[in-house]
């Protein structure tokens, strides 16, 4: 299964395009990051059967856990890609958000998109070593 983050606003050489590119090199799933335009700007049509997860707020706190098991199980039930869109300074649009199947949260704060990429391709690491049975992951 392919992991797809498509990002609002550009990200450029900084520390925290390095964190993305670190957690990025190291998953063993295809992964594609696509930056897209702070306003306009479509998003890519959907190929086969997607998933939708829009980072909102007020969507869904998994732990990782339960992050890791509803990827393995989109992939064990034949999805070909996971789409995670992050807004820009004003959120997402009305069009991305009804397109959404899932919302999901790193809490209840508000985090710059710069930040929310970076913290999104940690978890997307942490969970497939979570499916690998890799030991990055250590339950407390």
């Amino acid at each position: 299964m392919r992991l797809h983050i498509l990002a609002r606003g550009k990200i450029g050489r900084s520390p925290e395009q390095e964190l993305v590119d670190r957690y990025i090199k190291r998953i063993g799933w295809e992964v594609r990051v696509t930056e897209l335009p702070d306003q306009g700007g479509k998003i890519p049509k959907q190929e086969g059967q997607t998933k939708i997860i829009a980072l909102d707020e007020a969507g869904d706190n998994w732990t990782s856990k339960k992050f890791a098991e509803t990827l393995n199980g989109w992939r064990d039930d034949g999805v070909r890609e996971a789409r995670f869109l992050i807004g820009a300074a004003d959120g997402l649009t009305k069009e991305e958000r009804d397109g959404a199947d899932r919302f999901f949260s790193f809490g209840k704060a508000t985090w710059p998109h710069m930040m929310a990429r970076a913290m999104l391709a940690e978890q997307l690491f942490r969970a497939t070593s979570i499916i690998a049975g890799h030991p990055y992951h250590r339950e407390g």
